[in-house]
């Protein structure tokens, strides 16, 4: 299942992405007499429970039940999936291919960043470029959601603890990356990491160890690989961050890019400016799309 929130006329909402078309449930569930969360966010700390349900309705439900909760896409304007999540933890250099881009070596554990929830967008939203940054760069990232508290877990353990899989930008001012020599300033502007457009639940996506991730910039392809390519696997980067920190529902975990930003290309780098689009495409979650507009003076 791909949950999305949007936003309708009656406002906000979450349901279940299926082609063009959302699946209300709040609306399926009133007709089975069943109550769920009115917040995507509570929605997920229901686990697995939650998902099994939403399931189990969708194949009690007839085509009848089914249609009235359809709403087509275009009348909805989706949303980033999570808001205001706890937090969002960052690794770097969890890519092969992206380390060997840069001539780098390879970590022997994970390399942690935090970005601030300030910095989420949703698909179809603007990235904003700040005025003075001069060296803007795309990053694609499979992130994971977690779905439940957890703590000193072990790499067995941390499967069941994650709710789902979603797509994230993490977009980073390079020239103040490499004069600050550590990342937390270029990461942490406003707009600087579009999330979603939906989370595959983790039921759905058992199997992350190959999946195509790729970036197009104006529909020029720049980063073109897989995440076989990950020096640690999402059940590692989950066991090792709960030995850090208590990882909490909602919290969203960004597991690294691979080859392809625009810092590293060859002949020289390729940098985003105003007008440019970046489409994310991650197997079996969706397309994550934004416009970079430049800050107005």
């Amino acid at each position: 299942m791909r949950l999305v929130r949007y936003r309708g006329k009656n406002g906000e909402s979450y349901g279940a992405l299926e082609d063009n078309q959302v699946i209300c449930i709040s609306r399926l569930a009133k007709h089975f007499n069943e109550k769920f969360p009115k917040r995507l966010e509570d929605f997920i700390s229901l686990g697995k429970k939650g998902v099994e349900t939403v399931e189990r309705l969708l194949e009690d439900a007839n085509e009848n039940d089914v249609k009235n909760a359809f709403i087509p896409t275009e009348k909805v304007a989706l949303l980033t999936p999570i808001a205001f999540p706890p937090k969002i933890i960052c690794l770097g250099l969890n890519y092969r291919d992206h380390i060997i881009e840069q001539n780098a070596a390879t970590p022997d554990e994970p390399v942690i960043f935090i970005k601030p929830h300030t910095t989420i967008i949703g698909s179809n939203e603007n990235i904003i470029k700040p005025s003075f940054v001069k060296q803007l760069d795309y990053e694609a990232e499979l992130a994971i959601v977690m779905g439940k508290k957890a703590k000193n877990i072990s790499v067995s353990e941390a499967e069941s603890c994650i709710f789902g899989y979603t797509i994230l930008n993490d977009v980073s001012a390079r020239d103040l990356q490499f004069k600050d020599r550590q990342w937390t300033r270029a990461k942490s502007f406003d707009t600087f990491a579009p999330i979603g457009p939906c989370i595959t639940t983790a039921n759905q996506l058992q199997d992350t160890s190959n999946l195509s991730i790729c970036t197009w910039v104006n529909e020029e392809l720049r980063q073109d690989s897989t995440t076989k390519n990950m020096v640690f696997n999402v059940y590692e980067i989950v066991h090792y961050l709960s030995r850090v920190m208590t990882l909490e529902p909602c919290d969203i975990i960004a597991t690294g890019t691979p080859a392809g930003v625009g810092f590293a290309l060859k002949p020289r780098p390729k940098f985003l400016q105003h007008g440019d689009v970046v489409r994310i495409e991650i197997e079996k979650i969706g397309i994550l799309e934004n416009v970079v507009v430049e800050e107005k003076q």
